[in-house]
């Protein structure tokens, strides 16, 4: 199951997406998106130093996206949120951990079974885009 914190970090990045070129305070995107302010102002920071968003300060200050949001990936913000998109340890590409209880990973039909699982929720996080 995805976290809050992911969820309200996609709302974010969509809300942000939407203001086209326009610079949002944290205050706006949190009323916008009905996201408590002080969780929302934690989950900016992780984004900015995901390099997803900057900041501006000042009076015209705010967050803007650092690039478009066609090149922001669903699984990218899940990953850095929760982690391994995989169901299991021994089906994860990124945070791969063998299982302490399988004989042989490379005749495992479980894990067969839970890559096919991470292939296509993949495959799905990669092509829907987030402003839309």
């Amino acid at each position: 199951m995805i976290s809050k914190r992911c969820k309200y970090a996609l709302k974010a990045l969509r809300r942000l997406a939407l203001s086209k070129d326009y610079v949002m305070k944290a205050y706006q995107i949190a009323d916008a998106e009905r996201i408590p302010k002080k969780f929302l102002e934690h989950i900016l920071i992780d984004l900015r130093t995901h390099a997803l968003i900057g900041s501006k300060k000042g009076a015209e200050g705010g967050y803007y996206l650092l690039k478009p949001a066609s090149d922001i990936k669903l699984s990218d913000v899940y990953r850095i949120f929760d982690g391994a998109i995989a169901m299991v340890p021994c089906a994860s590409e990124m945070y791969y951990e063998a299982c302490d209880d399988c004989e042989d990973p490379d005749t495992c039909k479980l894990k067969e079974i839970f890559c096919d699982i991470r292939n296509k929720t993949y495959a799905l996080m990669e092509k829907k885009p987030l402003h839309k």
